[in-house]
């Protein structure tokens, strides 16, 4: 006889209490269960940073939100679902100034940047996708470090694809910014 173990299904509460992993892998609560992938590559940290540097340079100028990098983002609850986006902006409208949110905002961020990594599937890309756009997201840009491009999103299917001669705008959720396609791949050396 056969005794099935059920696996106890973590809440977003439980999942911000596990201690960080010892060997440097980011770690998401999918479904109340923990996934955990390897650390991510010196190209897509390089990216990342350098989508953060924008971003926090027009945030600091303009006093709009808040910046952060690998933040978790709940965007499921009864099976909980914790994502951690590369880089994501919440306005002070959704999270005011000063306020703090404790672990996990309550509410969505605006803009979620995902850089994608070798590993990563159309269908986890498309997943993430829908996540964000169902927990209230408003703006998704999906960077490309292999072929130096951002796919942007103001809904889950059918994204407008930028190269590193156009110009990435905010749109109505970031006000104002205009970046270079080019600057989110900066000092990224260019794949064969």
């Amino acid at each position: 006889m056969s005794a099935a173990t059920a696996t106890k299904l973590l809440t977003a509460e439980e999942f911000a209490r596990l201690p960080d992993p010892p060997d440097g892998s980011k770690q998401e609560l999918v479904k109340g269960e923990v996934v955990t992938m390897p650390p991510p590559s010196f190209a897509h940290g390089k990216v990342q940073g350098n989508v953060y540097y924008a971003l926090e340079t027009h945030n600091r100028a303009r006093s709009a939100g808040h910046v952060t990098v690998e933040s978790g983002l709940v965007t499921e609850r009864d099976s909980d679902t914790v994502r951690g986006p590369d880089v994501a902006f919440w306005s002070f409208e959704r999270v005011p100034a000063g306020h703090d949110p404790g672990v996990y905002p309550a509410v969505a961020a605006d803009l979620v940047v995902e850089v994608l990594s070798p590993g990563n599937t159309r269908r986890q890309v498309r997943d993430k996708l829908r996540e964000y756009f169902a927990a209230g997201v408003r703006l998704v840009w999906v960077a490309d470090p292999d072929d130096r491009s951002v796919t942007v999103y103001t809904r889950p299917g059918g994204g407008t694809v930028l190269w590193e001669d156009d110009t990435l705008t905010g749109g109505d959720v970031l006000a104002g910014f205009t970046c270079p396609v080019a600057e989110f791949f900066r000092g990224v050396p260019v794949t064969e």
